[in-house]
């Protein structure tokens, strides 16, 4: 789905989280009638999510879109994302008891913002599943009080609404994109439990491009280059994306929002043929394009 240019300002909404109000409003009882995961259905994709921050609340047509991608896949039996937003090494994981608080980790935002709840199902189980598939000497630690941060719960809470699937958050052990990559491949036999697996970054993620908005250039010429090497499964260009992609240092001045499409890449037992772009567009310079990967 291409998504409409969008020119809102997301510092002054005219009603903060509205969108997301009215989302839920009308998708709740799909939401809880979704059907669930089954062995039947053989292994879940692994998907990438550009994640936006809390404006993506108030953005009525990029909630529809997540939720509507959402459905067209069963239920997961349980969810684990890498965002942006956590770096630890060696990796760890958030708390997986029902109810763990949300992490507020972004500042200038409505009060709202700071008050919105996602209160997912004990993650436990699968909190111990993913300490098994890991090397003893990168056993996670277990950061029981931090919940979710906003690269896992605001893309989270239009797919899964309802709040009814267990989540857990691991970090990115480094900003190498080999690291992303490695992490992903232990991770790719949940897909075959039911498993979700989730890398939520952006495929560009330039401040530079909103104050400047005569840079998008960069940005688009980024994008299309990524998308690219994608379709040809060019895995090593994309773990050189700094010196191959053009506009590198615009799209992305940091890594961390480009490396968490590695893990997916990692996870998915994808040749480029079976990946597809499911959202796209732009969001104040940046592309929003979110990937499945079978």
């Amino acid at each position: 789905m291409t998504l409409k240019t969008s020119n809102r300002d997301p510092f002054n909404p005219a009603v903060p989280a509205g969108a997301y109000d009215e989302l839920l409003g009308r998708v709740l009882p799909r939401a809880h009638a979704h059907r669930r995961w089954a062995p039947d259905d053989g292994a879940l994709p692994a998907l990438f999510v550009s994640h936006g921050a809390p404006p993506t609340l108030d953005d009525p047509e990029w909630l529809q879109a997540l939720f509507d991608w959402s459905q067209s896949i069963p239920k997961p039996r349980a969810i684990v994302v890498v965002s942006a937003h956590w770096e630890n090494a060696p990796v760890a994981i958030t708390g997986a008891d029902a109810g763990t608080p949300l992490y507020y980790d972004f500042g200038g935002f409505h009060p709202r913002y700071y008050t919105l709840q996602y209160r997912t199902p004990d993650a436990s189980a699968l909190a111990a599943r993913i300490t098994a598939m890991l090397p003893d000497s990168t056993a996670p630690h277990t950061h029981r009080e931090r919940g979710l941060d906003h690269g896992a719960f605001i893309p989270l809470m239009a797919m899964y609404p309802a709040a009814d699937v267990p989540v857990v958050q691991l970090s990115m052990p480094s900003l190498d994109p080999q690291a992303l990559l490695a992490l992903g491949e232990r991770l790719r036999p949940l897909r075959e439990e039911g498993v979700l697996v989730l890398g939520s970054g952006f495929m560009t993620h330039s401040f530079q491009v909103m104050r400047n908005p005569a840079l998008a250039g960069h940005t688009a010429a980024f994008d299309e280059w990524a998308t690219d090497a994608l379709a040809r499964n060019d895995i090593d260009a994309l773990l050189d994306y700094r010196r191959k992609g053009p506009g590198a240092a615009v799209a992305h001045p940091t890594a961390d929002h480009f490396v968490p499409l590695l893990l997916t890449l990692g996870a998915s037992s994808s040749d480029g043929e079976s990946l597809r772009t499911v959202i796209d567009g732009t969001r104040f310079g940046n592309s929003i394009r979110s990937l499945q990967a079978a």
